[in-house]
C-alpha cells in the first residue's frame, strides 16, 4: 500500500495524544521494569487444579455441557487467576500466569483445564466457521495470507491483531523448538505515538471505518466484511481494533467501500509504530503458561516457527475468547462489529456455520451463571 503522495489533512482538535489510561499505554521499558504482570502458581495451586479437574471430568461429555460448578477450584488459585484477568482488562492489558499443571498431563486434559478456567471468568465466544468455542493453535498447513486463511492453523509469522470478546486466553501445551514466540504491543501507546507524530492520520483512523475481511467465515446473511474504525474512544479509554491482514484482505473484497490514501498511509504507519523496539515486547510462552490479553488495548502477533517432527511434540496451544462480566464499556459506534458495547452483555465472537440451539443454550446458561445477559 503506497501512499507517498498523500497530503496531510489539518490536525483535528479532538485528537489528544495523552488519551487512554496510563497503565495500558505501556512500553517495553515499562514491562521490563515492573514484572507485576507475571503471576506464578505453585505446587499447591497445581494440585488444586488437577484434583478438581479430575473430579469434575465426565468421559465423553461435550465441553459446552460443562458448568462452572463442575470445577470448584479453591479460593487461593482462583484469586491468583482473577488478579491476572483483572490486570488484563483494567490495568496493563496483559498478564502471564506461569505454572499451570503440564507434566504428565495429556492434551485433552490440558484443553479441559483451559476450558474449566474460562468457565469461571467469562462466556466463551465461537471463533471460526465451524463454531468452535476453543481452538487448538497448531500448524495444519493453512496459508495465512490466503483470503480464507487463519493464522492459528499455520506456522507463519502473524501480523499484529486483536481477537474477539473482552479478553483472549492462550494456554501453552507444547512450544516449538525454534520460533513461535509471542509478540505484544500496546494499542494505547501506539495511539499516543501516532497522535503526537501525525495527528491528521490519527484523526483519519478514528473517524473513517476500514473494511475487515471475515476470511470467508461469515454466517448466512452476513457480508464478507465488517467496517469499523481502527481507533475509538470513550471519556476514559482508547480502544484499538486492528488486524492488518484482515484489513488488507478486506480492501480487496468485491463490494467493499473504497479506502483513500490517508487511510492507507495511517494503516502503514500504525503497523510500523507497533513494531518499533520501544513498543514491541517479545515473550516466549513455555508449556504450562497462560497468557491473558485485552482485545481492546493490547495487540498480539507471533514469530514464524519450525515445528518438531514428532506429532506428540508439535507446537500446541489452546485459545479461548471470553466475554466477561466486568468488561469495559465500548464506544457506541462499535456495536455493529461486537454485537454489544455495554459491560455485562455478551459481546464478540463469530457464529460461523454451525451455531445451533445447543450453542445458544450454553451461552444463555453461562451468561446467567456469571450475572450477564445476551445481546438482544
Amino acid at each position: 500500500m503506497n501512499a507517498a503522495t498523500t497530503t496531510a489533512a489539518p490536525a483535528s482538535p479532538a485528537v489528544d495524544p495523552r488519551a487512554g489510561r496510563d497503565a495500558s499505554a505501556w512500553t517495553v521499558a515499562d514491562l521490563e521494569r515492573d514484572r507485576g504482570w507475571i503471576v506464578r502458581l505453585d505446587d499447591a495451586d497445581r494440585t488444586d487444579l488437577m484434583t478438581v479437574l479430575a473430579a469434575g471430568r465426565v468421559p465423553g461429555r461435550a465441553l459446552l455441557d460443562y458448568r462452572r460448578e463442575d470445577f470448584p477450584f479453591g479460593a487461593r488459585v482462583l484469586g491468583k487467576l482473577a488478579g491476572a484477568v483483572r490486570d488484563a482488562q483494567h490495568g496493563r492489558g496483559l498478564a502471564l500466569v506461569r505454572g499451570l499443571p503440564r507434566e504428565g498431563v495429556d492434551p485433552a486434559s490440558f484443553e479441559l483445564l483451559t476450558w474449566a478456567i474460562g468457565l469461571h471468568f467469562g462466556v466463551a465466544r465461537p471463533q471460526d466457521r465451524f463454531t468452535r468455542y476453543i481452538n487448538a493453535v497448531k500448524d495444519v498447513g493453512v496459508d495465512y495470507r490466503s483470503p480464507t486463511g487463519r493464522g492459528y492453523s499455520s506456522r507463519a509469522e502473524l501480523d499484529f491483531h486483536a481477537d474477539s470478546g473482552d479478553v483472549v486466553m492462550l494456554t501453552c501445551y507444547n512450544q516449538a523448538p525454534v520460533g513461535g514466540d509471542s509478540l505484544v504491543s500496546s494499542g494505547v501507546a501506539a495511539w499516543r505515538a501516532l497522535a503526537a507524530e501525525r495527528p491528521d492520520l490519527a484523526h483519519v483512523l478514528e473517524t473513517r471505518p476500514v473494511p475487515f475481511s471475515r476470511q470467508g467465515e461469515q454466517s448466512e446473511g452476513e457480508a464478507p466484511f465488517t467496517r469499523v474504525t481502527v481507533f475509538a474512544r470513550t471519556a476514559t479509554d482508547v480502544f484499538c481494533a486492528w488486524n492488518r491482514n484482515r484489513i488488507v484482505n478486506g480492501m480487496k473484497l468485491e463490494g467493499a467501500p473504497p479506502v483513500d490514501d490517508a487511510q492507507r498511509e495511517g494503516v502503514e504507519l500504525l503497523d510500523a509504530i507497533l513494531r518499533r523496539p520501544a513498543h514491541l515486547f517479545e515473550m516466549r510462552l513455555e508449556p504450562g503458561d497462560l497468557q491473558i490479553l485485552s482485545n481492546f488495548t493490547t495487540l498480539h502477533a507471533r514469530t514464524a516457527f519450525t515445528d518438531d517432527p514428532d506429532e506428540a511434540r508439535k507446537r500446541t496451544l489452546f485459545r479461548l475468547w471470553l466475554a466477561t462480566p466486568d468488561g469495559l464499556a465500548l464506544p457506541p459506534e462499535w456495536r455493529d462489529k461486537w454485537g454489544a458495547v455495554e459491560p455485562g452483555v455478551v459481546k464478540g465472537g463469530m457464529r460461523g456455520h454451525h451455531y445451533d440451539d445447543g450453542c445458544r443454550a450454553f451461552e444463555l446458561r453461562q451468561a446467567e451463571t456469571l450475572g450477564m445477559r445476551l445481546p438482544s
